[in-house]
Formats: C-alpha cells, structure tokens, sequence
C-alpha cells in the first residue's frame, strides 16, 4: 500500500475548546512501532475533557508529545512493520489502538498480570502521544490489539476504550448472575454498552438517565427497568422498590455530582460500587460517609480502561454478537459538532468518526 507523505488530522487549537483539521507529516516509521491507516476512531468523553482544557485545573492536560492529536479508540489497517517486530505484524493486519498504547512490560504492575495499566512508564494515545484523530498513526507493535473476525472497524473503535471500560467495570462490581446492578448515565458512551454487557454476563440492569430518547435507547438494549432522574423525586427508594434491599452493584458512568452522592444509597450491604465517570470538578469524591460505609460493609472501587486481554475478551462480546455500539457517525470536520453535543448531554450512544474518506 502507498504510503502519502502528507495526511489530514483533527489538531487542538491553541486558545480555543475546538480542532481544526489540517495537513500534516505522516509519522516516520521506528524500531518496534507499526503504521496504521485508521479507518474509525470512536470519540470518548476523555477526548472531550482534553480538547476542552476541563481538566487543567487539576493539572492534567494533553503532553505537548501529542501534537495536539487526541483520540483513542481507533482501528484501522497496518500499513508498515518495523523490521524487529516482523513476527508479529505483517502488511494488511486489522489493527486497534487503545488509550494505552505502550507498556514496560518490567515493572510490578506489568508482570502481576492485573495492572499493567498502571504502568508508570505507559504511553497513552491522545494524552501523551499523537492520538488516532489523524489519518495515519504510529504504535507499539507489542501492545497493538489484533482486531477478530465479526468485528467491523466502526465497532471496533469504541471499544478500545468505551467497550472494555464498561466491560472491566462490570467484572469489577462483582455482581453475579440474577443479580442487581444500577448504571447512572446509562444512555451515554459508556452507559449502554455496560447495560449490554452486564446483560450478557447475567445482570439485572437498572438504568438511570434522562429524557424518552434515552429511555427507549436503554430499554431497547436490555435495561429491566429505567428511572428519569429529571422526573424522579426519590431515586432509592424507586431503587429499593425494585430490588427489596437495594442493588448489588452500582456502576456510576455519569461523571456528575449527583451520581456519586446517590451512588451509595442504592446499594445492599456489601454492595460494591465502580468509580468510572472522572468529573472535571475536583471536589466530586467517590463515597459515602464512614458510617455508611460501615454499617452496610460497601465496597468503593474504581476501574480506568482494561488490559490487553480484557481487551480481547470485550472485542468477543460483539464478535458473538452480544454487544454493538450506538453509533452517531461523522468524519474529522464533524468532529467538533460532537464534542459539543457531548458536552450538553445531547448524545446518545457513542460517536465514530470515518477518519479515511
């Protein structure tokens, strides 16, 4: 495949929360390192956050190593192989860039088989290196995901960050089968595909957002029940209506302050709460009082993306086809449309972006 000098990539501008698509170099190939052409790369709200700036009050911004290129749910085709990694890749692979693009593979986190992704050497696409807005990206071949058969492009994109997030967040809640879980934010990126996949693995799912859209969205992908927090006066006691003691697994993927006030008032004891929607606000806190916390034996755990095997194991979900994307479609110059919407609550589902015309 010819490979162009100049390609087109959705760039941060400088003093303003937009992007402007432009011309510019397609990355050099480097030991150890795979081109790839992407042809979806889904939009997260951490792409969002960065674009925005929302969480620079925290000090977190997108590293100057990004070339101001977020995104990091793409899947595309490998175009180039570095010849030290030939064994592994080959011209014409299906590929899928993740959030973590690059690991130590040395470290405690690496080799314990749990927490590679907190690796303190990680690369991540988007926050610390030219992200799959773009039309042709570079990543480690030896983190790199492989995508399957029955698997399109534009599902597989969301799932390399949206996909796996919900799908480790509800291995997480351990909740088992026949059980309750509660998903606030149920409508959105990450909320509908946790309803599914939580479905898939058995759960009870309880879905809480707002408005008839997201209602019919909701019901529509399994949700048993669904709570209009714009219309609700009580959210747990409708929760404890359903459930008689509550629920045994709340996975909060609105990242507001209400969600994670009301979060622990809807579990059962030893009930077990998953931290997953990351406010831009810095005094939001994932909790509940000590005597909450003790008198009903909560768990409060948090999860952020999945391993390179969990990876594989959410990608399987739509393969068997138990779990598809939502997907609002757009290219590059749609890009900043989006955001917005995002940003007022106004999207259902998740956005993919057709990034090679």
């Amino acid at each position: 495949m010819a490979i162009p000098t100049k390609q087109q990539a959705a760039v941060k501008h400088e003093s303003e929360p937009r992007c402007e698509v432009t011309a510019i170099d397609v990355p050099p190939l480097e030991p150890g390192h795979i081109l790839c052409r992407i042809n979806y790369s889904g939009v997260c709200g951490t792409d969002k956050t960065f674009i925005y700036d929302q969480w620079k009050p925290m000090g977190i911004t997108m590293k100057e190593t990004t070339k101001g290129i977020a995104g990091h749910e793409g899947a595309g085709t490998v175009v180039a192989v570095a010849e030290d990694v030939k064994d592994l890749w080959k011209e014409g692979d299906r590929v899928g860039i993740k959030w973590v693009t690059s690991i130590c593979r040395k470290c405690e986190f690496c080799t314990n088989g749990l927490d590679e992704v907190c690796c303190p050497h990680r690369k991540l696409s988007g926050t610390s290196e030219p992200g799959t807005f773009q039309e042709y990206c570079l990543t480690d071949a030896r983190y790199a995901t492989r995508l399957p058969e029955g698997v399109t492009d534009e599902e597989a994109g969301p799932i390399m960050c949206g996909g796996v997030t919900s799908y480790v967040a509800c291995k997480r809640s351990r909740v088992r089968p026949g059980q309750w879980i509660v998903i606030p934010g149920a409508g959105g990126g990450l909320g509908h595909l946790a309803i599914q996949y939580a479905k898939a693995m058995g759960m009870r799912v309880i879905a809480i957002d707002g408005g008839e859209e997201k209602r019919k969205l909701c019901l529509d992908l399994g949700a048993e029940h669904f709570i209009d927090y714009t219309k609700s006066t009580d959210i747990p006691a409708e929760v404890m209506k359903m459930t008689i003691y509550g629920a045994h697994g709340v996975i909060v993927t609105a990242a507001t302050r209400e969600g994670y006030a009301t979060a622990p008032r809807l579990l059962r004891p030893r009930g077990t709460l998953v931290a997953v929607g990351i406010p831009t606000d810095p005094t939001i806190v994932a909790g509940a009082s000590p005597i909450l916390l003790s008198m009903k034996a909560l768990n409060v755990v948090g999860t952020v993306t999945g391993t390179l095997k969990e990876v594989d194991e959410a990608l399987d979900f739509t393969a068997r086809g138990l779990v598809h994307p939502v997907l609002t479609h757009g290219t590059l110059h749609d890009l900043n449309d989006i955001l917005a919407k995002m940003a007022a609550g106004k999207l259902a589902g998740r956005a993919v972006l057709k990034i090679v015309p």
